[in-house]
C-alpha cells in the first residue's frame, strides 16, 4: 500500500458540493481507502486569467494499491464523471484534482497516456494553499526531494522576509525573470554584483589560495545576503543568483588542491547569509543558452564566451542536481525548488511571479 496526497480544487459551479462529491467518489474506488480529509480553504487565483472566482482549496490522505499511472487514471475518472471543465491552463474549473505526493517517489515528466506526470508536484513547495489544508491532515508527512515535513515546508515560505533565488546557468535569463518578480510582488532586487568565473584558470602555480577571481566574486555576491544587515519588511528578497551555484561552478572547474581551499572558504562565507527560501530554477535549451551567452557579455565572464552550449547545459544539470538533493558541505539548500522552462523568457516571468505570490 502506497500513501498518496491528494490535492483537490474548484471555482466554478457549486463548488463545496462537487469536492465533497469527488472525495466521496474517490474513497470508494477500488484499491483505494481514505485516510484523511481537510477541510475546504477559498483562496484568490494564482496566474491564469483574470478576473476568475476564487477557489475552494483541500487535500485528502489516502492509502492505495494502485500505482502512479492507475491512480492519475481514477482521479481523471472522478474529473470526467464530475464533468470537470477547464478550458486553459491555470484557468477556472469545476474540479481539478492531482497527485502531491506518491510515498517517496519521484517521477521527472514521465509521459502517462499523452500528459507528463511529475511527483511530487512541480510547484507544491511554493503553494500556501496547497500546503495549508496538506499540513492539516498529514504535517510529518515528507517531501522527498526537499527531504523535510509538510510542516517545515509551510513554515519555509511563512517567513516575515521571503528570500527567492532566481539560478540558471549563464544565458537562462535570470536577471531578466529577478528583475520580474521583484517588480510584481514589490520585492527587494539583488543583482549579481559579480561574474561567475566558471571555466577560467584553477590552481594557482604557488600552490596558493585558490584562483583570486572565485573569492572576489563570492565576497561580492555573499554581501548583500549577509545576516547582519538582512532587511525585516514584509517584501522579500529576490536575487538573480545563488551562492550554491558558486561552489558547483567550482567543483566543475577546479583542480581538487584548488577546490579544498576553495570550498573551505565558501563554507566560511555563506555561513554568514541568509540560505533563500524558495530556488527557482531555469532550465533552458542548449540553443538557448548558447545564444543568450553570446548576447550577454556585460554579466557573463569573458573566459567563458566560447563555450558551446552543452557545457552550459552541463553547468544547468549540476545546478538542478544540487539543489534537489538538498544538503551540502554542510549547509542545508533551500526547501523550496520550482524548476521553470526558460527557453520562453515571457512565460518564464509568468511561471515565477505565479511561484511567488502562491507563497504569499
Amino acid at each position: 500500500m502506497a500513501c498518496c496526497l491528494i490535492g483537490c480544487g474548484s471555482n466554478q459551479g457549486a463548488r463545496r458540493e462537487q469536492l465533497d462529491r469527488a472525495i466521496e467518489l474517490l474513497g470508494v474506488m477500488p484499491g483505494i481507502t481514505m485516510r484523511a480529509v481537510s477541510r475546504h480553504r477559498e483562496t484568490r487565483p494564482i496566474g491564469g486569467p483574470p478576473d476568475q472566482a476564487p477557489f475552494l482549496n483541500g487535500a485528502c490522505l489516502i492509502d492505495t494499491e494502485l500505482g502512479p499511472r492507475e491512480l492519475l487514471g481514477v482521479l481523471a475518472a472522478v474529473e470526467n464523471t464530475l464533468h470537470r471543465d477547464r478550458t486553459e491552463r491555470w484557468g477556472p474549473r469545476t474540479l481539478d484534482l492531482d497527485i502531491l505526493l506518491y510515498d517517496q517517489l519521484v517521477l521527472d515528466n514521465e509521459v502517462v497516456d499523452g500528459s507528463a506526470l511529475t511527483i511530487p508536484h512541480p510547484r507544491m513547495t511554493t503553494r500556501r494553499f496547497v500546503l495549508e489544508p496538506a499540513v492539516e491532515i498529514a504535517p510529518d508527512l515528507r517531501h522527498p526531494l526537499s527531504r523535510c515535513s509538510l510542516t517545515d515546508l509551510l513554515d519555509n515560505i511563512s517567513q516575515a522576509h521571503l528570500h527567492v533565488a532566481i539560478v540558471g546557468a549563464p544565458g537562462s535569463g535570470a536577471a531578466e525573470v529577478a528583475d520580474a518578480v521583484a517588480d510584481a510582488t514589490l520585492a527587494r532586487l539583488v543583482q549579481a554584483p559579480a561574474a561567475l568565473p566558471w571555466r577560467r584558470s584553477t590552481e594557482l602555480p604557488d600552490g596558493g589560495t585558490s584562483d583570486a577571481a572565485w573569492s572576489t566574486a563570492l565576497s561580492a555576491c555573499a554581501r548583500p545576503l549577509e545576516r547582519a544587515t538582512w532587511p525585516d519588511d514584509p517584501h522579500g528578497t529576490v536575487a538573480d543568483y545563488w551562492l550554491g551555484s558558486h561552489l558547483v561552478a567550482a567543483e566543475d572547474t577546479l583542480s581538487p588542491a584548488a577546490l579544498g581551499r576553495y570550498a573551505a572558504e565558501h563554507m566560511a562565507v555563506t555561513a554568514k547569509t541568509v540560505t533563500p527560501h524558495v530556488a527557482i530554477m531555469l532550465r533552458a535549451s542548449p540553443e538557448t543558452l548558447a545564444d543568450r551567452a553570446a548576447d550577454s557579455s556585460s554579466t557573463i565572464d569573458a573566459g567563458m564566451q566560447a563555450n558551446h552550449g552543452a557545457d552550459l547545459v552541463r553547468l544547468q544539470d549540476l545546478l538542478l542536481t544540487r539543489l534537489r538533493c538538498g544538503k551540502q558541505a554542510g549547509d542545508r539548500g533551500p526547501h523550496a525548488v520550482v524548476v521553470v522552462a526558460a527557453d520562453d523568457l515571457s512565460r518564464a516571468i509568468d511561471e515565477a511571479i505565479a511561484a511567488v505570490e502562491a507563497a504569499g
